[in-house]
Parts: structure tokens; sequence; C-alpha cells
């Protein structure tokens, strides 16, 4: 192991889409970490998901040598972190284990939501920030304006900003020296007690939980007791190593250095994000700070579209969350689709990688039913207070005093001629301006109080319709506050469909039924009778619409005749239609589920 002294922990922040992984593509390829025959884009994306949308989900390490100009060795340890504002949480803990950030803006776009928030990140960590213009090889490029904005926006330096294209790799040379000049090395004792930060984790079939640390005092060696300090368990260390795109073995790793450990650990669960690690026989006196629970902010059920492939998803669900220890999951039923599971998503886009990989990777066929959050409902006669995200668990209304929804702090960064229709968009959703600024003469950055619900549905897909792709919005959950909560039952010929139900405000439940109720009548297939769909409130009906019935021509076989005889023959037809109806049962199709989790534009 090098001395700490000649080792640099960075890692690269940047909005989404700014060219992150592409630059840490360019940096592998120059440290010579792989052959040019083996290379292949996104190297550090290594789901089909990832490298198809262009974004980065699961935060990866690699250790790169270089050799400087001072003619000395270094090791360079970039920590790739995801950029979505779902995974904010393992953003913090991979920045915390760095001291020294890249901070990545495109030469074509400009400072972004979340370029403004990671740098924010960054600071709180007093993390060394060094400004790199990318993308500065397009013709759409304004460096001058990057310029501007690094200065005016972020209050850095501009002039020591640095110009590169991650594409053509120009100006990554000069990157290299920047990180070993400005970038300073790591602190701390490699004689004193153990201390080192779990960043990530991910599991191996054949060897278990393979856990992603950040020595800060101390050495981990091979053979050694580590405990964990969340939950005191302990473990004997079977292999300490490094990262350079394989996992490669070390007899040790210690202070400044970041690496791997195995320790026969059985699942994800049982290792927590951003928990320190020490040494069982002589312990460190206090963790690193800023540990939390990741919690759940977005719930759906996941039924099969068989209810035989139960089994299957079960299974698939287990092994989805040894490598995802944020998915947390429940068993559920639903009288309209049989057996399924309760889960807990960090965000939508959460949820829909989910739904991707259980689709892809597993072969699964799945429902899922419409997103809710977690409401905290308040009972009357000092019932106390329970928390629901579930429709069928809210409590009939005459036991509600009163209900709270999760709400969020927004920021919107727009260019200034789309704000009076984003300002609308917003205040649609409910959400009260808190803040306006205007960053330059061309964008404008607005600050909204919003519920999280309101989020959930079309509120992201409408911002970038708005704005054709130039707004960028970054959220913060806040708290609770107080709204007006009901329940909306949708009836098919007057039964109501559990998987169909939904909790919502009650000033948008008469337009969210009539949405409901319109998509599943171009859903439902024609039966022999009339078939009423209908959205209620309790037992008020507030909204309608009807599925005709297919009818069949009873009067074909009638030529001319007396009008009486085909009167007859409606009559009984009639009554035979009446009968059916109330003996009729409608089935469902998959589509039908779909159809209701659509935004208004599709």
């Amino acid at each position: 192991m090098p001395k700490s002294e000649y080792i640099r922990n960075f890692c690269i922040i940047a909005h989404i889409d700014h060219g992150k992984s592409t630059l840490a593509d360019r940096l592998i390829q120059k440290g010579g970490l792989v052959e040019d025959r083996n290379f292949q884009d996104q190297i550090l994306d290594n789901m089909d998901i990832e490298r198809e949308r262009g974004i980065t989900i699961k935060s990866q390490a690699v250790t790169l040598p270089y050799k400087a100009k001072d003619g000395h060795e270094y090791e360079l340890n970039l920590v790739d972190t995801p950029g979505h504002v779902d995974f904010t949480y393992e953003v913090s803990r991979a920045i915390s284990s760095c001291e020294g950030a890249l901070l990545l803006v495109d030469a074509t776009q400009g400072v972004q939501a979340q370029t403004l928030s990671n740098m924010y990140l960054a600071l709180e960590h007093d993390l060394s920030i060094l400004p790199v213009i990318n993308k500065i090889d397009m013709q759409a490029a304004d460096i001058p304006a990057a310029k501007q904005q690094i200065d005016h926006d972020l209050g850095l330096d501009s002039d020591g900003a640095l110009l590169v294209s991650a594409k053509r790799g120009t100006g990554v040379d000069e990157l290299f020296e920047a990180i070993v000049s400005r970038i300073p090395a790591p602190k701390g004792s490699s004689s004193a007690s153990l201390r080192a930060l779990i960043f990530d984790c991910h599991y191996d079939p054949y060897r278990g939980v393979v856990v992603h640390l950040r020595i800060f005092d101390g050495t981990i060696t091979r053979g050694m007791r580590i405990r964990f300090m969340s939950n005191g368990s302990e473990y004997d260390v079977e292999t300490v190593g490094v990262f350079k795109l394989a996992l490669v073995e070390t007899a040790e790793i210690s202070s400044g250095s970041v690496g791997y450990v195995i320790a026969g650990i059985k699942t994800v669960s049982d290792v927590r994000v951003g928990d320190t690690v020490t040494g069982a026989v002589n312990p460190c006196e206090r963790p690193l700070p800023g540990f939390r629970e990741v919690k759940p902010v977005v719930f759906s059920s996941i039924y099969p579209v068989d209810s035989n492939d139960y089994e299957e998803l079960k299974s698939s669900l287990e092994k989805l969350k040894l490598n995802d220890a944020s998915l947390i999951y429940e068993k559920d039923s639903s009288a309209a689709l049989g057996f399924g599971f309760r889960c807990g998503f960090l965000g939508l886009l959460h949820l829909e990688v989910i739904q991707e990989r259980l689709e892809r990777e597993f072969d699964q066929s799945v429902i899922f039913t419409a997103p809710s959050v977690k409401y905290k409902v308040r009972l009357r006669n000092d019932g106390g207070e329970i928390f629901v995200d579930n429709p069928t668990e809210y409590p009939d209304e005459g036991r509600v005093e009163g209900a709270e929804e999760p709400c969020i702090r927004a920021s919107i960064i727009t260019p200034t001629q789309f704000l009076g229709n984003i300002m609308t968009l917003c205040m649609e959703k409910r959400g009260v301006q808190t803040n306006m600024t205007y960053l330059d003469e061309k964008r404008v950055e607005i600050v909204y109080d919003m519920p999280l619900a309101e989020v959930l549905f079309d509120f992201y897909d409408r911002l970038k319709s708005i704005s054709r792709g130039y707004a960028s919005f970054d959220y913060d959950i806040t708290g609770y506050k107080n709204t007006e909560l009901v329940k909306l039952d949708i009836l098919l010929n007057g039964k109501a469909v559990d998987a169909l139900s939904q909790l919502v405000f009650r000033g948008s439940a008469y337009d969210r039924a009539r949405m409901v109720c319109e998509r599943l009548r171009d859903e439902i297939p024609r039966q022999q009778f009339k078939i009423p769909i209908q959205g209620a409130m309790g037992s008020q009906i507030i909204a309608r619409e009807t599925v005709n019935a297919l009818r069949k021509d009873v009067l074909a076989k009638c030529y001319g005749g007396d009008i009486t005889r085909k009167r007859k023959l409606l009559e009984k037809q009639k009554e035979g239609k009446k009968r059916m109806r109330m003996v009729g049962d409608v089935e469902l199709p998959q589509s039908a589920f779909l159809a209701v989790l659509k935004t208004k534009n599709e």
C-alpha cells in the first residue's frame, strides 16, 4: 500500500446526463486498467438498465494508478455516485468518503438543479471542489456562459475551471495533474483504532456480501475480527482488497485507502450504508457522523399477472433484496388480483428500476398498483395516530379526525421563457412558492413547498414537456402538513375493486375519479350487458362512465310482420340482459391497471 500522502480520494458530482460516467470511462482508460479491445462505454455501470437509460443507479469505486510529473506513483480512488435525486443518501455517503470532488458542468446546459444541491452536499463535508466544464467539443457549447455561471451561481473561481471533452479525451491529462496537485491527501493514522465508513456494498452469489469501505484510521488485515457499530454484529475478515474494475486481493488496506472486505455476511440488509466499521478487540470511541436509516417514501403493491407465479415472484424479490437493501416488501393480498407484495421504494425512479429488473432479469409479468405515499392519520376519541400507505387500510371516515401528508421543498431551475407555464403547473399541484431567484438574465430558480403525492403521477413528465427538457428538478423531503384526505373507490358493476382504490386530496378527487373511469371505459372489453364504472367517496358517487352492451340482433329473423312480434322479442332480450347483469362478473385486463397509472397526455 502506498503512503497516505500519495493517495487521492475523489468523486465526480453532476446533474443527470452531464457526462459523469463518460468522464469516468476516460480516466479508467488513461489509468490503463482496461485494454482498448475489452473496453465498453459506461464501464462502471454493470446493469443493462443503466446503459440503456444513461444513468447510474448503483455507485461504484475504482482505484487508478497514476505516475505524476513529479515522478511519484499516486493511487487515485474514484468513487462514482448516482446522479438521481432518489439516491441522495448514497451520494452523501460516497461524498463523505472523499477529500475532493470534480464538479462537472455541461458546457451546453450550464449549472442545473442537482449541480447546486450536490455542490452544497460536498461543501457540507468540507471537500475541495474542482470545477470541470465538459462537452467543450459540441457545437452548442458556450464556455464563457458556463464560466460565468460557475462564478455567479456556485461562487467558485472559474479561472481554475478545467476544460475537458470526456467523449474525445481532451484535457484528461491536465485533469489528472489537477487531482494530484489540488485535492489534499487523506489525514488519519494507520496505527490508531480502526474507523472505516461503509459507502456501498454488493452481493456476490459465491462469496456473500462485498462491503465497500473508506478507511479513516487504522488498518484492516485478513483474519481480523471487525464490528459494525450500528447493530453491534461481529465478523471475521476473510479477504481484503482494492477495486481495479475486478476485485484485487491485497494483504491489508490502511488509513486513507478505499477498498473492500469480504467477511461471510449473508445478506445485504445486514450491512447498512453509512455505518462505521471498527475492530472488535480495540474499538474506536465514537462512530463517524451522518449515519441514518434509509426510509422508503413511495409505496406500491406488486401482483403476478398469473396467480400461479406467486412463488416465483417471491423468490425474485428475495434475490433482488440481496442486491438492494433499500427495497422493503411484505405480503399483501387483493380480492381482485390475489396474493402479492406491498413494497416501499426510495422514489419513482427506484420503482421503475425494480419493475424493469423483475421483468428482464427474472422474466416476471407483474402488475403494479398506483403508487402512494405514507400518510399520518389522527383518529377520534384519542385513538392516537396511525401511518397509512395502503388505501385498503384507511379507516372509516367517521373514525378519522384529520390527516397529514409528507411534503417536499422542490427546487426548479428553468430558462425564463418557460417560467409562467411551470408556475401554473406547480400551482395546479398545490405548490406554494417560497423563493424565486434570477440566476442571470436567462435563467431563474424557483422554490416551492408542495405535497410529495402530487409529484408521483405526472409532474416530472409534464415539467420536461413544458420546458422542452431544459428545466431541472430537485427536491428534499421537509416533513408532514395537514391535508384533506379521502379514499377514492372505483366500483365495477357496483362492486369495489380494491386494487384500484387510491388515497387522494379531496379537492382533486373528482378529476382523478373521472380520469380513472374514462381510462377503464376504454380498456374493459364489452360484455352482453351494460357495465357501470363509478368513482365513489364513501357512499357518494362522484364520477361515472358506462361500457355499452354488445347487442345481439334478435330481429334479424323477422321479415316484416306485426310490430308486436318484434316488441315481444326485444322485451325478452331486455329481461335476459337484466338477469345477466345481476350475476355477471367483469374481467379486468392487465392493460386496465397500467392505463390508470399513465399520465394525462399519453
